[in-house]
């Protein structure tokens, strides 16, 4: 009696056809770099790959498989660790840029603060003096009839003062005023300095509070020595305004 060998479906699979699948799946791990090298003595448990022409075929252990899932875990953990490290060099640099933001934000606060405080500190122009002469005191003494601005007692010599911030705009005789100063200051007002023994100051110097811009005296039309002090809207004669409201305005104690 004949026999034939089995063909098509019934057929059995070859070992070589039933090891295909585990080799795709070594080659996988392989090309993505998972796997580095395994441990030759795995290798060498294997059983010899019979000679058929077809890829060889590499069979991965649990002890294998746990050592690629620890390096891919680890892999996955330096990644976070590094990402974690960025972040927090980044918080450090935000955080070193807005400290910086903020002290100059505050050098500036400061700086304006100065600026404002300067302009609007304003002084007596005599020092440790009284008002000897009201405003619009009538008298024939004065051209116009009565006084223009307020006098300070002062000996000859005494220390004049800009009362405010500003900057010169005359100097030298005024007539009645004899020798004079006149300063515009930061809000556009005039103040004038009169009857002078010595000016201290020329046109176009900018001035500061309490600065020495003369020295009392008794020139011009006078009857003894003292400060004539005026405050106007403009450099002008007649223009004039009260200077002790002007000057009280302004924090000044007269």
């Amino acid at each position: 009696m004949a026999f034939t060998r089995a063909t098509g479906k019934h057929r059995r699979p070859s070992r070589v056809h039933r090891t295909t699948a585990r080799a795709a799946g070594v080659a996988a791990l392989a090309t993505t770099g998972v796997v580095g090298t395994l441990a030759a003595p795995a290798l060498a448990a294997e059983p010899e790959v019979e000679q058929s022409g077809l890829t060889p075929v590499v069979t991965i252990g649990d002890s294998i498989a746990d050592e690629i899932d620890a390096q891919a875990l680890a892999q996955k953990q330096a990644a976070a660790d590094a990402a974690a490290r960025e972040a927090a060099r980044e918080a450090a640099r935000e955080r070193a840029a807005e400290a910086a933001k903020e002290a100059r934000g505050a050098k500036e606060r400061a700086a304006r603060e100065a600026e404002r405080k300067r302009l609007n500190t304003f002084v007596a122009p005599i020092t440790a003096s009284y008002v000897s002469t009201a405003y619009q005191a009538g008298s024939s003494l004065w051209s116009s009839g009565s006084h223009t601005g307020i006098d300070f007692h002062a000996s000859s010599g005494t220390t004049v003062h800009a009362v405010g911030v500003g900057t010169v705009v005359e100097t030298g005789w005024g007539g009645a005023y004899g020798n004079q100063v006149v300063i515009k200051m930061h809000d556009g007002t005039y103040t004038q300095y009169g009857h002078l023994s010595s000016i201290g100051v020329s046109v176009g110097q900018s001035v500061e509070p309490g600065q020495q811009i003369g020295l009392s005296g008794a020139t011009g039309n006078v009857t003894g020595p003292h400060l004539h002090f005026e405050a106007r809207t403009s450099p002008e004669y007649g223009s004039d305004m009260d200077p002790v409201a002007y000057l009280r305005s302004h924090g000044v104690n007269v």
